[in-house]
């Protein structure tokens, strides 16, 4: 998994990077705390600019927010609310999930987008009540932005710092990479396995 991602990410650049996050906020095949550290290795090799990396790391994440959020606006949270309830169990996320998104959102409001993109759990979802309120879409952007930047930054210069023990690190991230990813792919079958529809 190591090899696999430094690769993509030196034959592709600063696009590769672009739509990996974008792909992992609309839908997370592979998360931002393995894409962003490992093209901070690739940035360290001076292979690519630190600061581009960055920049595009962070343009993915907030780009791949926005299909949720126009999700949150087109459907609104009844409707949305009846499409977890027949189709929740591909998307592992109940009635309830929404409920509670979008009541912790309403009282929170600008910090819960700023806060909410520098949590894993709740990156994608809190774009979700974002458009059920109709949040106007510059401050989401500014909010989403600044979260995504501080929380990309931090993951990059992490891999970029470490690139003169890349091959002790390696020894350790390629294991647990493929840990993390099959930890995803588990907790996704439980959740879809134990999803329950709510009438």
């Amino acid at each position: 998994m190591f090899d696999s991602i430094t690769d993509i990410v030196s034959q592709s650049g600063y696009l590769g990077i672009f739509l990996l996050m974008l792909a992992e906020n609309v839908f997370p095949p592979i998360p931002s705390e393995l894409i962003m550290p490992l093209a901070g290795f690739v940035a360290a090799r001076g292979e690519l600019d630190l600061i581009l990396v960055i920049l595009s790391g962070t343009a993915g994440s907030v780009v791949g927010a926005l299909p949720w959020y126009y999700a949150g606006a087109l459907f609104g949270k009844d409707r949305l609310k009846r499409m977890a309830n027949r189709f929740g169990r591909w998307m592992t996320v109940s009635p309830a999930d929404i409920d509670m998104a979008s009541d912790w959102f309403e009282r929170h409001e600008g910090a819960a987008v700023f806060f909410g993109r520098l949590v894993p759990a709740i990156r994608t979802l809190i774009s979700v009540p974002a458009g059920i309120i109709r949040m106007p879409m510059l401050p989401f952007l500014a909010y989403s932005t600044i979260g995504s930047l501080i929380w990309t930054t931090l993951l990059t210069m992490a891999g970029f710092l470490l690139e003169s023990q890349y091959e002790v690190v390696e020894g350790y991230v390629d294991p647990l990479s493929k840990l993390v990813v099959l930890t995803v792919i588990a907790v996704y079958v439980y959740r879809f396995i134990r999803f329950k529809p709510q009438h």
